[in-house]
């Protein structure tokens, strides 16, 4: 499931992805206004399920992590850091597994 929330610090608009268990699989930019973060919501759901829109970076401190790419190389979301390949391989099919989800608006 997705949720689509506001800033009270910055006054703008994110979304995540949560897993069927709760966990956040994947962190999107902040937008200035909720269309843009709804587009970003669409363009997760669109790309999410192409194993070859991921990128996996390390971190400073070693551990990895994963962005998720636009057609055009935009970065539509990013990960958490994860200690092991296997759990940062489960969290890029937990992506395309869970992109099709719902939407709750939190702003609403």
């Amino acid at each position: 499931m997705f949720e689509i929330y506001q800033s009270e610090k910055t006054q703008k608009f994110h979304f995540r992805l949560k897993a069927k268990n709760g966990e956040i699989i994947l962190t999107g930019q902040a937008y200035k206004d909720k269309s843009g973060c709804e587009n970003g919501v669409a363009s997760v759901k669109k790309n999410g399920g192409d194993e070859s829109k991921f990128e996996i970076k390390d971190s400073t401190d070693g551990k990895q992590y994963f962005v998720l790419k636009a057609s055009n190389g935009q970065i539509i979301g990013q990960s958490q850091m994860y200690k092991t390949e296997s759990g940062l391989k489960n969290g890029i099919a937990s992506v395309g597994k869970n992109a099709a989800g719902d939407v709750k608006d939190l702003t609403a």
